[in-house]
């Protein structure tokens, strides 16, 4: 992870993004992989506040913030794409190996979902010891966090630069309109 700018005080990062409607599910796939990344930018930031400032009420903000992004919107995004968006490649002739990049994105929810618990906990420990003395974040803490940010990166560019776009193009409009249905209605849908 990169050094960036100091975590802004009262700002809650990946809550904002473009417009994009359930009437076009794929735009808004892509706008919740511009939360993710806003939400993995804060995450980078969090880490170098805690090495320059130490454990304080931004840094614990900051943990609770990612926290319940990936806690609640992250899991409908994955499961968006394990309803719709895979099985319509898997579906098609493969083309350019498309078969095998979803295959590993499949497997890359997997490891995301044990690398999270992972993070998760580092997360629970900086919101908890807001109050406690300065200290960084160990080597195997910021380990956890970078492989969990760098495994999201990685499958997000795949997604965007292969699958979303193969994707597309296999729906027609009453698919589309299915699949914003569906994803609007789980959403909307009590736990």
């Amino acid at each position: 992870m990169s050094a960036r700018m100091p975590i802004p005080k009262a700002s809650v990062p990946g809550h904002r993004s473009p417009g994009a409607g359930f009437e076009d599910p794929f735009d808004m796939l892509s706008a919740c992989h511009e939360r993710v990344e806003r939400m993995l930018s804060l995450l980078d930031r969090l880490c170098v506040h805690l090495a320059s400032k130490g454990w304080d009420q931004s840094a614990a903000q900051a943990a609770r913030d990612v926290m319940r992004y990936f806690d609640l919107a992250a899991p409908h995004h994955h499961l968006d794409e394990e309803r719709h968006v895979f099985p319509a490649v898997l579906a098609a002739p493969d083309r350019e190996g498309l078969h095998a990049t979803v295959t590993q994105l499949q497997h890359d929810h997997e490891v995301m979902e044990q690398r999270w618990a992972q993070a998760r906990q580092v997360l629970q420990r900086i919101d908890q010891l807001a109050d406690a003395p300065c200290r960084p974040l160990t080597p195997q803490e910021c380990g956890v966090l970078t492989g969990f940010s760098d495994l999201y990166e990685q499958h997000i560019q795949r997604e965007e630069q292969c699958i979303y776009p193969a994707a597309k193009v296999l729906f027609n409009t009453d698919g589309i309109r299915a699949m914003g249905e569906e994803m609007q209605h789980r959403r909307m849908a009590k736990p």
